[in-house]
């Protein structure tokens, strides 16, 4: 037999009576939001390209560094 006790303590212990449930929900709001403005920002802005002359970090600067294949040579298959 359940007392007046025993469902004050069940109400009480509800998730939404937890207030790390909100704080977790309102880190993961926050989260999506950042993400969300800076989705936006970043489309307002062009990706210019660098004025350097060799490879940065190993990234080729233009995507015309790359050696081309001989005339008349059939094309490699990619991997």
């Amino acid at each position: 037999m359940t007392t007046g006790t025993d469902r004050h303590l069940r109400a009480g212990s509800a998730w939404y009576r937890q207030p790390v449930a909100w704080l977790g929900i309102a880190v993961f709001v926050a989260s999506l939001a950042g993400c969300l403005w800076l989705i936006s920002v970043s489309t307002r802005y062009a990706d210019t390209p660098l004025t350097t002359s060799h490879a940065v970090f190993g990234v080729p600067v233009s995507a015309h560094s790359a050696a081309r294949p001989l005339p008349g040579s059939p094309p490699r298959p990619t991997p």
